[in-house]
């Protein structure tokens, strides 16, 4: 098995609407070393947050309420930050320019979570 990157001394924004995925994702996270901002509940504190610093990752929850949080993920691919999804909706409700975005289905365990977020900050998250 291969071993998984580092997240010590990383920054990594954690979007989710759902309390214990949010803190359970977290938790694993701070274990790794990583410094969390948040965990965000909305888009808007979301950009808030990446308005005051640039996080070397991010964990995507795609619904967040009532709505989708594509335009969140836009600005994410846009600066160049890498990030995963995680959702409970099928994979053909993500559009297709995020088809090279690493999804996780809920539920998810922690640790798939940290793992995946180290994969792509350490590979930068984008191949174009």
């Amino acid at each position: 098995m291969p071993e998984v990157p580092s997240l010590a001394g990383r920054r990594i924004l954690v979007v989710e609407d759902e309390y214990f995925v949010a803190m359970d994702a977290s938790q694993a996270l701070r274990e790794e070393g990583a410094e969390v901002v948040g965990p965000c509940r909305t888009e808007q504190a979301a950009l808030h947050e990446l308005d005051l610093a640039m996080p070397d990752g991010a964990l995507l929850d795609v619904h967040l309420g009532p709505t989708p949080s594509f335009t969140l993920a836009e600005v994410l691919k846009n600066r160049r930050i890498p990030f995963v999804f995680i959702t409970g909706f099928d994979p053909g409700r993500i559009p297709g320019r995020f088809a090279g975005i690493e999804r996780l289905a809920k539920p998810v365990a922690p640790r798939k979570m940290v793992e995946a977020l180290a994969r792509v900050v350490a590979g930068h998250g984008f191949s174009d």
